[in-house]
């Protein structure tokens, strides 16, 4: 089926160098004004002027007005944990009166408070929690997201939750990169035995999870209250044996807790790195590296401390912005809202925060030559906006926008 959408005031079309955008280069998006583009069944075949598209326009060919409005990639969230069951809006509240997130999680909260919730919860019941989530995050314009277990900490529960972003993938029409996180923390049965659950993550989950294919990735939060940096060297390496990609929490309240080991590993991402300094930096953009920013949880935990993302621009390091979702340190679904928090609180350009969020989180998830930019060949995902002006998106702070969300050449409604 061939389609021809017309009258879009602004194509933001991503199109540029090839690969993720750094330094000057996340400014070039790549804008068509009075645009055209063609669609024939999920694949983008031209995008331009509509003068210079025109004759291309054949009879019987669907046209799609777009009321001369800003056009945009979908938004590529290249760090979630979409999967979880119950909330924790108890330790919201705890966190409001002055607990730290380090404390709660002392106390048996946190991570370990979603994870006896998770355990207990039948496949079923967590596709439809997760269903949830991601209709949140889909209404928002988010055409493709990695998901993460991590919340199972148990054979059993960690391929429950794989299973369930498997399920929903098929499901559609969001695409998910699915991620194992089984050394998310040590859960309460291995207290005090946290070499005998490592062992567990690399002799037994790893292996049952490489086997059904369930995981492209593998993660593991390195930092004081989860896993050591010799710890996750462990569990990263044997990923790596198995073929998983590698991705890594890193440096969020304590710098040293794991960004070099990405770059020593050739890890795809170091995420977090609000304590990250100049010097590890470097390693990161040495090794090729991005760097996956989640303003979101420092948002959310009432911290001050973002990451240098000016820094890491002018360093020349292809950033990604995400909305690292999840039930305790960042309950926040929304893209958009990630592009306001990485302009106001992070000194980055609204073009460097949308390029962040599209085309460089696509090839963060090893997908950029499918998804995040709207060029011939690649998948038609893409939003059209309220609004005319892509800067817009930045500007307007947490309003109830609802773009129309076309995800391989259909218009989507969650």
């Amino acid at each position: 089926m061939k389609s021809v959408f017309v009258n879009i005031g602004q194509l933001v079309t991503l199109n540029g160098p090839s690969g993720p955008r750094a330094g000057a280069e996340l400014r070039e998006l790549g804008i068509i004004t009075e645009a055209a583009m063609l669609i024939e069944d999920d694949r983008i075949v031209a995008v331009g002027k509509y003068a210079e598209l025109r004759s291309h326009i054949e009879p019987g060919m669907g046209v799609v007005d777009a009321e001369g409005r800003c056009v945009t990639p979908g938004f590529v969230d290249a760090h979630t944990h979409l999967v979880f069951a119950g909330n924790r809006a108890d330790e919201f509240e705890r966190r409001i009166g002055g607990a730290t997130y380090q404390e709660i999680a002392a106390a048996g909260g946190g991570i370990l408070r979603t994870v006896k919730l998770t355990r207990e919860a039948s496949e079923d019941e967590l596709v439809v929690a997760a269903r949830r989530h991601r209709d949140w995050m889909l209404r928002g314009g988010t055409t493709t997201l990695e998901a993460k277990s991590g919340y199972g900490l148990d054979r059993e529960t960690e391929l429950r939750m794989l299973g369930v972003i498997a399920r929903l993938n098929a499901e559609g029409p969001v695409r998910m990169v699915p991620t194992l996180l089984a050394a998310h923390t040590v859960p309460p049965e291995y207290a005090g035995r946290r070499d005998e659950y490592v062992r567990l993550v690399i002799e037994e989950i790893m292996p049952a999870v490489a086997a059904t294919g369930l995981a492209r990735y593998c993660d593991v939060f390195c930092d004081d209250h989860a896993f050591t940096v010799e710890e996750t060297r462990a569990v990263l390496t044997a990923a790596k044996r198995h073929g998983m990609g590698l991705r890594l929490h890193a440096e969020q309240f304590r710098s040293g807790t794991g960004a070099a080991l990405a770059a020593e590993l050739g890890a795809a991402t170091a995420d977090h790195l609000e304590t990250v300094t100049d010097d590890t930096l470097a390693l990161l953009r040495d090794a090729g590296v991005q760097p996956v920013l989640l303003p979101g949880s420092v948002f959310a935990l009432g911290r001050t401390q973002y990451p240098p993302a000016r820094k890491m621009v002018e360093m020349g390091l292809g950033i990604v912005l995400a909305t690292d979702f999840n039930p305790g340190s960042s309950p926040v679904a929304s893209m958009p809202f990630m592009l306001s928090l990485a302009c106001l609180q992070m000194g980055l350009m609204p073009a460097e925060a949308l390029a962040a969020a599209t085309i460089n989180a696509a090839w963060s998830l090893g997908m950029g030559e499918q998804v995040g930019s709207l060029e011939a060949g690649k998948q038609a995902d893409f939003l059209i906006h309220e609004f005319v002006d892509y800067r817009e998106l930045a500007y307007f702070i947490a309003v109830p926008a609802r773009p129309r969300v076309f995800i391989a050449g259909t218009e989507v409604t969650p």
